[in-house]
């Protein structure tokens, strides 16, 4: 597995995309959040092609200006960001199971906290906008970080003794405050009132940094970098 900070990157943006393409097609808020996320992943899947990945990159970079300009109709820009998505992953793409495993649970993981995040910003505008998608996109990120602990426990990274373990241990720590943390932003979206999206958001915040502390670890493990 070759880890690196293209690597991160491409995850990230990813996920990033795949979230454009979800709320894209769910239609439950206008046509500025979809410019922001087209903005975000054309930088971010920028700096992901100049950083030495496979030039294909530069292809989701420019599904993702697509999306952005087709941002008022869905049917442009869903299949433009999903597409970019891909291009994304293939950019990175190896014969390892393992490592492509990862891949993708790193895209859901990341991908949703961060587009639930950039979501709920809308939602400070807006409050009449539907709480399920921020939820359905917090379950996301979830699901991505428990298969993301499986597929680490599962290919015996992890150590109690020896030398990685302060890292495992760090590691352990890290997915488990990520999940109380994602754990704080479904319960804040229960509570009714204005104040809940506004904690959420905040809670979704800290979510992204600590998960890209259990991405970066994780993977580190695996690859025995560490």
């Amino acid at each position: 597995m070759d880890l690196s900070p293209a690597l991160i990157l491409v995850t990230w943006v990813s996920g990033i995309a795949v979230g454009g393409a979800v709320v894209a097609w769910w239609r439950v808020v206008g046509p500025g959040y979809l410019w922001l996320v087209g903005a975000v992943v054309a930088v971010i899947g920028g700096l992901s092609a100049a950083a030495g990945v496979h030039p294909i990159a530069w292809v989701g970079v420019a599904m993702a200006v697509v999306g952005a300009l087709g941002a008022r109709k869905r049917v442009v820009a869903a299949p433009a960001f999903a597409l970019g998505a891909g291009l994304f992953m293939a950019s990175v793409w190896e014969s390892e199971a393992t490592a492509m495993v990862l891949l993708v649970t790193g895209t859901l993981f990341l991908g949703g906290i961060t587009s639930e995040m950039l979501l709920g910003h809308w939602f400070l505008v807006d409050p009449t906008l539907p709480r399920w998608s921020l939820i359905v996109l917090d379950a996301a990120a979830a699901a991505g970080l428990a298969l993301e602990v499986g597929v680490v426990v599962a290919s015996g990274s992890l150590t109690m003794s020896g030398q990685n373990a302060v890292y495992s241990a760090v590691y352990v720590a890290l997915a488990a405050f990520c999940a109380v943390l994602m754990l704080g932003v479904w319960g804040s979206l229960r509570e009714p009132r204005y104040s809940g999206v506004m904690a959420a958001t905040g809670l979704s915040y800290l979510a992204v940094l600590v998960a890209f502390g259990v991405v970066t670890v994780g993977r580190s493990l695996v690859a025995g970098s560490i």
